[in-house]
């Protein structure tokens, strides 16, 4: 199975300095037991993703407590509509954030 770190290096990898400015925000992902990434795309230049030490803070935090269904998320297997209305994917914050992931995500 690929590796959560794999993930987020690949969602780096597709963040462009034109993404991010159209985003324009932070980002807290919680994986199960994987620790919490930072996605700061209110920078102009990568890398945007890394993982996050201690307290940190940003305006849209998601939340998957299973690695499993983070994999499954991120390759397409797992809706991310179902997953929310599921309570496989929790979402604290502004929600319309959470819809600009879509891009990110798939």
């Amino acid at each position: 199975m690929i590796s959560v770190a794999d993930i987020f290096e690949t969602m780096n990898n597709k963040v462009t300095p034109e993404m991010a400015e159209k985003i324009n925000t932070t980002y807290l992902f919680e994986v199960g037991d994987e620790g919490k990434w930072l996605a700061d795309l209110t920078k102009t230049e990568g890398p945007w993703i890394s993982k996050a030490e201690g307290e940190t803070e940003a305006k849209c935090v998601v939340t998957v407590p299973s690695t499993e269904d983070w994999v499954a998320l991120t390759s397409g297997e797992m809706n991310p509509t179902a997953a929310f209305m599921q309570g496989k994917l929790k979402v604290k914050g502004d929600m319309s954030l959470a819809m600009k992931l879509q891009g990110l995500l798939g």
